[in-house]
């Protein structure tokens, strides 16, 4: 039986060629597939276990390369899949197999997982020919099935997004099955799941952490790497996509609800006035290259969906380092991601995107290009530019590193800000190399108009170290990984302070603490925008791994037993924020220069050596320099109006050098002293009163100071 109240309508029409995917209009479901190459394509329908196949529909029209039909009397829940028939001729390019049971590129749901076995291979595997063979066996009780969704849900009188404005962002990256899997607070069918998320204890610290938006590592449904399956861990971040329109069913406490679920969890978000951003692979796909198993796009039209070697289309071109690269230079492949893109902005209501390995989305055949296709499609689309757009800008192919190099209205990962930062506070830095990085880097970003917050700032992601990590080992430690150690980088700018691990040494930890404090508060109070990592503001370890992409246990999850320790240090990054929030001259929206404003006799920044005056030419040269000032004048221009600003003026100190310095406080038109903030190696400390201008504060070797203007 179909999972409807009856058998099937016989009376199959043509349907409409839009929109793309399986439509349910109430009374049946259109399907639409694009595929320029197939000669026949059928719609295969499921039992709700997708375990038997009931029948097979030939769609039966083909308007503008987009095969259609539409089937009465079935609607939600209904189990499907396709299987699209054309040539096989590998070293054209083609890789049609109808014995494959493919997914639908546009599917809202999927149930089942990968199993994985030689029949999800188009070729037969170990056969003469290798991937020029043609394997006939039946995949489809082997792979993943789409669901027909229904698409209503109540958002509870909140139809619209309540988007938090870039200059008051605060990101926090995290993992949907990471972040709760061991929260006491989430009951325990919940835990690791967009319900356990969606906690009402769980948003509740999110929210008082001071953080606005909430990055969530992918959840596109994606596919566990045979090889990891084989070494007994798996593909724990989801950098694995293979399909773009559903939310991945394990996470999900209810699989057979999992798009309802996700929604719920994004409601109970904006009920917080917290932002969600995905982190999406529009990149790649789990297909592999020509080796790979035959799940989709590979299946449906090979030629279009990926982009081939010219004079040899068996094979691949590899920028993403996983063996196959999305064609954005094709119409409707440009197409299908800006509508995944669309539908989870209108139908989920997501705030924004981070874009994995960014660069390949604006490559075109010449390479990466600004005015490529898809950047040009994002930047005109009504929907996409009310949203958080965000790059990794770079990948691995010939001219990937493009940091800086995004349009207007587009944000960065910034690396140089993570690497300076590192090296500064190790002491291979000094103060030339970090006073861009505390102004948002405009060597990079300012231009065409782009404003601070272009520059997404962090020392940790879920990709390297964490914080504790960055302090407590110089060398990775990924043998859990089955790779011998040799996989992540070694490029960590890391410091243990003399101890490789764990240490009962009180000094070393004192130490390794304070470098904790100096990285978070370098970052929340530098100019641009902060993400910060989930479980840096409690110090949480992967016990040296710097690349836990496969431990899917407790190397990657939160603790939430943190002890004192790391309850102080919450209190500490609750601070930050709160300070951020509180001082408008920490976020400005206008590039920090250091010119003087002769209009409004104002300079907006001024740096300060340690004897109080101005900082000279030479200094910014000398290699030694390595405590130094940031004067922040709240009296500064805001906006492109010629006027004084009414901010507080703020002096950021920062010592990196590995003793004690004496620290003169400048002096400064409009007030009488300075009113100690922050200081990293005292964090609880607060003077009674300001500190007058021309006193010598003691600033502890490697420590970070903020003063307000009193």
């Amino acid at each position: 039986m179909l999972p409807v109240k009856n058998n099937v309508d016989r009376r199959v029409s043509e349907g409409s060629p839009f929109p793309r995917g399986a439509t349910w209009d109430g009374h049946g479901v259109n399907f639409s597939l694009f595929s320029a190459n197939a000669t026949k394509v059928e719609v295969c329908l499921f039992d709700t276990a997708g375990e038997r196949e009931l029948k097979r529909i030939e769609l039966p029209e083909y308007t503008n390369e987009i095969w259609h039909g539409y089937i009465p009397g079935i609607g939600p829940s209904t189990v499907y899949g396709y299987r699209v028939y054309g040539p096989y001729e590998p070293a054209a390019g083609h890789r049609f197999n109808p014995h494959k049971l493919l997914l639908d590129p546009y599917a809202r749901a999927h149930t089942g997982d990968l199993k994985w076995d030689p029949a999800c291979f188009g070729y037969t595997i170990g056969a003469d020919g290798d991937d020029l063979t043609f394997d006939t066996r039946d995949s489809a009780p082997f792979v993943p099935k789409c669901v027909v969704v229904d698409p209503n849900f109540d958002w509870h009188g909140e139809p619209n997004r309540r988007p938090v404005a870039w200059a008051h962002t605060v990101l926090y990256e995290t993992h949907v099955r990471g972040y709760t899997k061991q929260h006491p607070g989430v009951p325990e069918h919940q835990r690791g799941t967009f319900a356990g998320l969606g906690h009402r204890e769980v948003i509740d610290y999110i929210k008082a952490l001071g953080v606005t938006s909430v990055e969530l590592l992918p959840v596109h449904t994606f596919i566990n790497d045979s090889y990891l399956i084989e070494r007994g861990t798996s593909n724990y971040w989801g950098y694995n996509s293979i399909g773009f329109f559903a939310p991945d069913p394990r996470y999900a406490s209810d699989r057979a609800n999992s798009l309802r679920e996700f929604k719920e969890m994004v409601a109970r978000f904006h009920d917080a006035g917290l932002e969600v951003i995905l982190d999406v692979v529009y990149n790649h796909t789990a297909e592999g290259n020509e080796r790979g198993p035959t799940l989709s796009f590979k299946g449906i039209d090979n030629a279009s969906y990926y982009r081939l070697l010219p004079d040899q289309p068996r094979f691949y071109i590899n920028d993403t380092g996983t063996g196959n690269t999305l064609n954005l230079s094709h119409a409707r492949v440009i197409q299908m991601v800006t509508d995944s893109l669309r539908y989870w902005v209108t139908e989920t209501h997501v705030d924004g995107f981070r874009f994995d390995l960014g660069t390949i989305l604006a490559r075109e055949p010449n390479g990466f290009d600004y005015q490529s296709g898809f950047l040009k499609a994002c930047g005109q689309d009504p929907v996409l530019e009310t949203v958080k757009l965000i790059a990794e800008p770079w990948d691995c192919g010939p001219g990937g590193y493009q940091v800086g190099g995004f349009p207007p209205g587009w944000a960065e990962w910034n690396d140089q800000f993570r690497d300076t930062v590192r090296s500064f506070w190790k002491g291979d830095a000094a103060a030339g190399a970090l006073a861009p990085r505390l102004c948002a880097s405009p060597d990079l970003f300012k231009r065409r108009g782009r404003k601070p917050w272009a520059s997404v700032n962090f020392i940790t992601a879920h990709d390297g170290f964490t914080l504790n990590d960055l302090v407590t080992y110089n060398e990775k430690h990924n043998d859990a990984n089955g790779e011998g150690n040799k996989d992540g980088t070694s490029d960590n700018r890391s410091w243990n302070s003399g101890v490789e691990g764990p240490t009962d040494d009180p000094e070393i930890t004192a130490l390794r603490q304070r470098q904790i404090r100096n990285m978070l508060a370098t970052l929340l109070l530098a100019q641009g925008t902060p993400m910060l990592l989930a479980g840096d503001e409690s110090a949480r370890t992967q016990r040296g791994n710097n690349n836990a992409y496969c431990q899917d246990n407790d190397v990657s999850w939160l603790t939430w037993d943190v002890g004192e320790s790391g309850r102080a240090l919450t209190a500490f990054v609750r601070k930050l924020t709160s300070l951020r929030h509180q001082y408008p001259i920490l976020r400005r929206e206008r590039f920090l220069a250091g010119e003087f404003n002769e209009l409004l006799n104002v300079k907006d920044v001024t740096w300060i050596n340690a004897t109080g005056a101005e900082m000279k030419a030479d200094e910014w040269s000398d290699g030694n320099m390595r405590c130094f000032g940031m004067l922040m004048d709240g009296r500064a221009q805001p906006t492109g109006i010629g006027r004084r600003g009414e901010d507080a003026t703020l002096l950021m100190v920062l010592n990196g050098y590995h003793d004690l310095v004496r620290f003169t406080l400048p002096s400064h038109p409009g007030g009488g002293g300075w009113k100690l903030l922050i200081d990293t190696n005292v964090p609880d400390y607060e003077p009674p009163a300001p500190f007058p201008f021309a006193e010598v504060y003691d600033v502890t070797a490697r420590s970070l100071l903020l003063f307000a203007l009193s």
